[in-house]
């Protein structure tokens, strides 16, 4: 098969994904590279054109030539068998519609398939499956009932239903950031619950190359302004990812357990990193990313380095395993 990284995307998690793909080219320097534009069109990109874009979280990557259609390209990658490694952030590239376009016209692609990755993109029905098998989820509260929750609750948090955190998060400490929570609802579904106080945390989940599947190290993360929103994620030094994060062994333990199970209840495949808050009470489980960030700044790598598998190794693996479910 031949390799083909695909990144880009038409959604505002573009610029990430441009990121994961210099990670991803230096580690598979031989994979050709298709670049999905804003315009949804995919095109052919040189290496250099990539390895030179200098500050792809803050300037847009352009093509620089002609491209076609998203569903041509997917006729040609089958046509000439090529193996998709997804460095793709949120929106149709992470909500399951490229994953069953590419699983109609029997493409091999890396991470998980278009069913859980529609599920798990849906926060509330993620939440409600992840509660299932036993992971303890904060509570839903309606968006008419928003006033009277914040008198209940005192703090409250907002963010998209369907769609990454990094944007779009709001914290409602008074009542004048009811008023951003319910603009932000006119254009898209928010999801708002109880601010839990406590430590962020992370916990990536990893399928081997003999199905076998494993939790990585845990991360602690200390935003840098208090909120792990994109700018705390991508441009501010001062932000603090730890890995091993500083839990006691027994919340460790607790993270892992609940990052596989909600992976499991998804029924995830290749690999996935699920967020959790450290309330006084133990984990919280906040979502599940099917397409992780993988740019060298990103939180999965970290935890992989961790465990002692190298970022080429990891990859590999990810094809390999594209590969068999293709095969099935």
């Amino acid at each position: 098969m031949r390799i083909t990284i695909l990144f880009g995307g038409t959604n505002k998690e573009r610029l990430v994904s441009v990121a994961s793909a210099q990670a991803l080219q230096e580690a598979l320097p031989e994979a050709d590279l298709w670049f999905w534009d804003v315009s949804d069109t995919v095109h052919e990109v040189r290496s250099q054109a990539l390895r030179s874009h200098a500050r792809p979280f803050e300037d847009p990557f352009k093509s620089g030539n002609r491209g076609i259609g998203l569903e041509p390209a997917l006729d040609k990658a089958m046509a000439e068998d090529r193996l998709l490694v997804l460095a793709l952030h949120g929106g149709r590239a992470e909500n399951g519609e490229l994953q069953a376009m590419c699983e109609m016209r029997g493409i091999a692609f890396t991470g998980s398939g278009s069913a859980s990755s529609h599920l798990a993109f849906d926060k509330v029905a993620a939440k409600r499956f992840a509660a299932i098998a036993g992971v303890k989820a904060p509570i839903g509260l309606m968006l008419e009932d928003i006033d009277a929750a914040l008198a209940t609750y005192g703090k409250l948090i907002a963010k998209p239903a369907r769609d990454g955190s990094s944007y779009g998060l709001i914290f409602v400490n008074a009542k004048q950031d009811l008023v951003a929570v319910r603009n932000a609802a006119k254009t898209e579904e928010y999801v708002i619950e109880p601010f839990i106080s406590g430590v962020e945390a992370t916990c990536g989940v990893l399928e081997q190359s003999d199905g076998s599947v494993i939790a990585l190290p845990p991360i602690e993360i200390v935003p840098a302004d208090g909120g792990f929103d994109y700018t705390a994620k991508y441009l501010l030094k001062s932000t603090q990812e730890i890995c091993p994060g500083r839990f006691a062994p027994e919340i460790t333990a607790q993270i892992m357990d609940q990052a596989l199970k909600a992976h499991q209840a998804l029924s995830c495949s290749g690999y996935s990193r699920t967020d959790f808050i450290i309330s006084e009470n133990g984990p919280v489980y906040l979502e599940t990313n099917t397409l992780p960030g993988l740019t060298k700044a990103s939180l999965y790598p970290k935890s992989l380095k961790v465990q002692g598998i190298e970022f080429a190794d990891f990859l590999l693996g990810q094809v390999d395993l594209a590969k068999k479910r293709t095969q099935r």
